[in-house]
């Protein structure tokens, strides 16, 4: 269980029956309450609570690794590298998303809780935290050909720019789907060893998919940034958007399709493909734009998406 705010971390601690032993002394107890209090705020940094976000920055990455690598030991070495590196890269992007809007955060109900706009976590020891996560990601990528980490380190001016966006566009969504996709840049230059226009469809068909599941998820904060001047494709569209997503989650099934084309795929892909797109049909048509909790259903349903994508693209 992972609790949300420093009085829910504090009663559920306090109710946690931490039984004594005769391996376990009193004082070793108390040890572990305040070890595992002291944790809790660093993994809400990270947002282990959350996973569905590290699965969305690795999904376009795996995409990528199944339309050009066949399935030997090489491949499972990239997956799992990928795998890595998409968790501590997620990490590192939200402590410098949070560390950013630290002072927005405490302003809006779904995020004044986070640890840093919270006091929990200084600044300080959070930029430290994020040092060493990138660190850690900077390995990971070191173990790619060099063309591959040469197109990683091209990304960090999207990264480093990315929680600015909200304050200075509309389309802030556009630019997470640019970042968030990078990964398949990354993949097919650890693959093939350089990027070609087959390379640029999948990234377009991401970007696509991205506008599209996040304008669903910036609708459950809608009313918030309203209120302190945050902007967001969700506001952009307004009534549209249910209309713009089904545009967008179209432009992402004719961009995998063409993938899938591109790459001489059997039927299973196209199988696959075609489970997805109901399944983007079904959000779309759906998701109640105004109740935050089937903006967040949808939102997280993506997740099943693209493993649909993916288990076709593997398999064909």
């Amino acid at each position: 269980m992972l609790c949300h705010t420093p009085k829910e971390q504090s009663e559920y601690l306090a109710h946690t029956p931490f039984k004594e032993s005769k391996y376990l002394k009193s004082s070793e107890t108390n040890e572990y309450r305040l070890m595992l209090r002291s944790t809790l705020p660093y993994l809400q940094l990270i947002r282990a609570d959350a996973p569905i976000g590290y699965w969305l920055l690795l999904w376009p990455c795996w995409l990528a690794v199944a339309l050009t690598s066949p399935l030997t030991e090489d491949m499972l070495t990239l997956l799992l590298l990928f795998l890595l590196g998409a968790i501590v890269m997620r990490g590192a992007g939200c402590i410098f998303n949070d560390i950013v809007d630290r002072h927005f955060d405490a302003l809006v109900a779904r995020t004044q809780n986070r640890p840093i706009a919270a006091g929990q976590v200084s600044v300080l020891r959070a930029v430290l935290f994020m040092a060493g996560l990138s660190l850690a990601g900077l390995l990971v990528l070191l173990q790619l050909n060099y063309q591959a980490v040469f197109v990683g380190l091209c990304s960090i001016p999207l990264i480093a720019a990315y929680p600015f966006m909200k304050r200075i566009t509309w389309w802030p969504q556009l630019w997470l789907g640019l970042t968030f996709n990078w990964g398949v840049l990354v993949a097919w230059a650890a693959v093939r060893g350089s990027i070609d226009w087959q390379t640029l469809v999948l990234y377009g068909s991401g970007i696509a998919w991205t506008l599209g599941y996040d304008t669903i998820y910036a609708h459950q904060d809608k009313v918030d940034d309203i209120l302190i001047g945050v902007k967001s494709s969700a506001l952009r569209l307004g009534q549209h958007s249910r209309l713009a997503i089904c545009a967008f989650y179209s432009l992402t099934m004719l961009g995998l399709t063409a993938s899938a084309l591109l790459a001489d795929l059997a039927w299973p892909a196209y199988a696959g493909l075609i489970i997805a797109g109901v399944q983007l049909a079904w959000q779309t048509n759906s998701v109640d734009f105004d109740d935050p909790d089937s903006c967040l259903t949808m939102f997280k349903s993506n997740h099943f998406f693209a493993a649909i994508v993916f288990s076709g693209f593997l398999v064909g």
